[in-house]
C-alpha cells in the first residue's frame, strides 16, 4: 500500500472503533510512538508496546460521547489528521480533547506516530 492507501485504511478502521486491529494490521514491528514531552508513554517502541498503550487508553475511557477524525492529508511518506474526542474517563471525568496526529509510512506500514496536543 502507498501512503494514501495506508492513511485511508487507518482513518476507516479508527472511525469504526477498530483501533487495536489497526495497529495489528497497519503498524511496523519497530514502530516508534511519541506523545507530548512529560506525558506517560512519551516514547514507546515496538508494535506490541504501542498496542498495549492504546489498549490501556481505551480501557481508561468510561464513555465516548463524540469523536471525529478528519480526512488525512498526505505529503510524501507522511500523513496527518486531526482527532477530536469528547469522552468520560473512569479516573478523570469528562474531557474534550483535540490532537494532531502525524504518521510516517515505510514499506506500506506505519513506522512512526506522533501526537501533538495542548495539555490542560
Amino acid at each position: 500500500m502507498n501512503t494514501q492507501e495506508v492513511a485511508n485504511k487507518w482513518r476507516k478502521m479508527c472511525t469504526e472503533g477498530k483501533n487495536l486491529e489497526c495497529i495489528t494490521e497497519l503498524y511496523a514491528e519497530n514502530i516508534v510512538s511519541k506523545e507530548m514531552p512529560g506525558m506517560p508513554g512519551e516514547l514507546i517502541t515496538g508494535k506490541q508496546n504501542v498496542w498495549n498503550k492504546s489498549k490501556d487508553w481505551l480501557e481508561s475511557v468510561e464513555d465516548f460521547h463524540a469523536s471525529e477524525i478528519s480526512e488525512p492529508v498526505v505529503a510524501g511518506n507522511f500523513f496527518t489528521a486531526k482527532m477530536t474526542f469528547d469522552c468520560t474517563f473512569k479516573e478523570r471525568g469528562r474531557q474534550q480533547m483535540e490532537e494532531l496526529c502525524v504518521y510516517e509510512v515505510k514499506d506500506g506500514k506505519i513506522a512512526s506516530e506522533q501526537y501533538l496536543y495542548t495539555m490542560g
